[in-house]
């Protein structure tokens, strides 16, 4: 791995949303760190191998300026609740800590529509607390967007629920009004287009954006 300033790191970048970054990005290079060799990667970009307990370190050498986060899994995809927290709370903590340490003054993670530490939801509560542990940190800038239902092709096994949720999407978003436009689907590569345009942007703060913001960004 290179000791050089790493402009723009992108971990989660073999989901949804990664991949879309990495396609929407393509006139500023990316450093990719990923846990296996994954193809076609295009240029500019760069790419990290590393397993993910020892993303932290690499996150230490490669001192990115920008850190972007697309990671995310789900309790079935994980297969226990414990394991999912590992993922979407510990492993992004852990890299994001390492980030700050290293001088890293921008991050820029997905999260969830409702999203909230106090949730009774587990997915919601674990979301809400990473979001409150990255606050912790005290970046420069935190942009932390919170999406609903995403549109999209995603690889992996097909997700039941999932499926009809998007098939039902237009009828149920027709239905979402005031307050609760938030909870409306939003396409995955809306949601990417969105994170290429905040990581140009260095105003300080903390900052969310849910679906209409991230589709104001998006255009």
């Amino acid at each position: 791995m290179s000791a050089e300033v790493a402009s723009t790191l992108l971990i989660g970048a073999t989901g949804m949303i990664g991949t879309a970054v990495i396609a929407q990005a393509a006139d500023r290079p990316l450093t990719v760190l990923v846990r296996r060799e994954v193809d076609g990667l295009p240029e500019p970009h760069a790419r990290l191998v590393a397993a993910s307990e020892r993303w932290a370190d690499v996150v230490a050498v490669e001192r990115p300026a920008i850190l972007i986060s697309c990671i995310g899994t789900t309790i079935r995809q994980a297969g226990s609740e414990a394991a999912f927290r590992a993922v979407d709370h510990d492993l992004l903590l852990a890299v994001a800590a390492a980030a700050k340490a290293a001088g890293t003054k921008h991050v820029i993670t997905v999260s969830s529509v409702g999203a909230a530490a106090k949730s009774r939801n587990f997915y919601l509560k674990t979301k809400g607390e990473a979001e409150d542990g990255l606050r912790a940190l005290g970046f420069d800038r935190l942009d932390i967007l919170r999406p609903g239902l995403l549109m999209g092709e995603r690889g992996g096994p097909p997700r039941l629920g999932e499926g009809i949720a998007m098939a039902a999407a237009p009828i149920t978003d027709a239905l979402l009004h005031g307050s609760l436009r938030r909870f409306r689907s939003i396409p995955g590569d809306v949601v990417a287009k969105a994170i290429v345009a905040l990581s140009d942007m260095t105003q300080p703060g903390v900052r969310f954006h849910e679906n209409d913001a991230m589709r104001g960004l998006a255009d």
